[in-house]
C-alpha cells in the first residue's frame, strides 16, 4: 500500500491550504484529521517531487512585484520585470539592460544556446552581464550585423562580446542586417554562412530581444540601417514596432510590411517556439511596440519599466487592449 506521504494528491491539496490559502500546518493537521508531523513531510515531499516551485526574486525593485504579476496575468506572460523609470533614454536603457543581464544570469544553464538581436538597449545588457559558471553555451545572432556605424549595438558584436563572458562559444551571420532589395535578401539567405546560423536557431533556449519603434532614437537609425525617408515612411504605414528590424502592427501582424522586408535574419514568427524569448524594451514611446510584441507572441518574458507597466495595465482595464 501506498504510504501517505507519498501521496501526490494530498500533497497538492495540502500545499494549496499551506502556500495559497495561508492555513497554518496545525490548522490544516487538524483539519485532516492527521498528525503534524506527517504535515510537514508532506509538504516537504511536494517540493522535492516539483509540486511546489519556490522562486526567490531578486530582479528590480519588490515593490513593483504586484504591478508584475497582474501585467503576466492580464497578457498571458510567463515573466514581466519591471525597472524604474527615467526620463533620461540613456539611463532607462542602462536600468533594464542590467536587468536583463540578471535575468539571463536566473535562467541561462549548461547547453543552452542563446540568440540576441540588436540594440542601444541589449548592448547595456553586455555592458552589465557578469560570468555566471555554466558550460558550453552557445550565442548566436538573430540577424546580420556587418557595417560602420555604431558596430557595438549590432548582433555579431554583440553575441561575441557575450561569449567571451561567459567562456563560451558563438557563431556569426555573415550579411548586413539589411539591403536592398528582396533579390540580394534571397540570395544572402542562402548563403553557407547565412544558413548555419539560420538553422541553428531552430535550436535556441533563449531569445533575447530588443523591441523597437521607428523613430529618430531607435538602433536602426543609430546603426545606419535606416533614415529620416524609412522612419516617416514606416509612421505612415503604421507600423507598431519591430523586432530585429522586422516590423509590426498593434496586433503583431507583419504581413503589411512583407514587401518591405529585405532583412537578413531569423523570421521572428519563430520566436513563438522559443522556451524564453525575452522582450526588452523601456520609454512609453515603446508602448505600442510592446503591445504588438505581446500580441504576435513573439515574446513570453517582459522586462520593461514601471511607467510602461502602468500604462499596459490601464490598455487591459480600459479594455483597449
Amino acid at each position: 500500500m501506498k504510504k501517505i506521504v507519498d501521496d501526490v494528491r494530498l500533497m497538492a491539496q495540502i500545499s494549496d491550504m499551506y502556500y495559497n490559502q495561508d492555513i497554518d500546518q496545525k490548522m490544516i493537521a487538524k483539519q485532516l484529521g492527521l498528525s503534524r508531523p506527517t504535515i510537514s513531510r508532506l509538504i516537504t515531499n511536494a517540493k522535492e517531487k516539483g509540486i511546489v516551485k519556490i522562486e526567490i526574486r531578486h530582479l528590480g525593485n519588490t515593490q513593483y512585484v504586484d504591478l508584475e504579476r497582474k501585467i503576466e496575468k492580464y497578457y498571458g506572460l510567463e515573466d514581466v520585470i519591471l525597472a524604474p523609470s527615467f526620463d533620461a533614454i540613456d539611463q532607462q536603457r542602462a536600468s533594464i539592460g542590467q536587468i536583463a543581464a540578471q535575468y539571463l544570469n536566473q535562467i541561462i544553464k549548461d547547453g543552452d544556446v542563446i540568440g540576441i538581436s540588436m540594440g542601444h538597449t541589449l548592448n547595456e545588457m553586455v555592458n552589465h552581464a557578469q560570468y555566471k559558471e555554466v558550460k558550453d553555451v552557445l550565442f548566436i545572432p538573430l540577424l546580420g550585423g556587418l557595417g560602420l556605424v555604431r558596430t557595438e549595438l549590432h548582433s555579431n558584436s554583440l553575441v561575441e562580446r557575450m561569449a567571451q563572458l561567459y567562456h563560451g562559444s558563438f557563431m556569426l551571420m555573415h550579411a548586413p542586417a539589411r539591403v536592398s532589395t528582396a533579390g540580394i535578401c534571397r540570395q544572402l539567405m542562402h548563403e553557407k554562412g547565412v544558413v548555419e546560423t539560420i538553422r541553428k536557431c531552430d535550436e535556441l533556449d533563449i531569445a533575447i530581444v530588443g523591441i523597437g519603434y521607428p523613430d529618430e532614437t531607435s538602433s536602426m537609425m543609430s546603426t545606419g540601417f535606416y533614415d529620416k525617408e524609412d522612419i516617416q515612411r514606416n509612421k505612415e504605414k503604421k507600423v507598431a514596432g519591430d523586432i530585429a528590424m522586422q516590423m509590426y502592427d498593434i496586433n503583431g501582424d507583419t504581413k503589411a510590411y512583407k514587401a518591405d522586408n529585405t532583412v537578413v535574419g531569423l523570421d521572428i514568427k519563430k520566436l513563438r517556439k522559443v522556451p524564453y524569448s525575452v522582450g526588452v524594451a523601456g520609454g512609453l514611446s515603446k508602448l505600442s511596440a510592446i503591445q504588438g510584441a505581446i500580441a504576435g507572441k513573439y515574446i513570453n518574458v517582459l522586462i520593461t519599466d514601471v511607467e510602461c507597466g502602468k500604462q499596459l495595465i490601464a490598455l487591459k482595464e480600459k479594455g483597449e487592449q
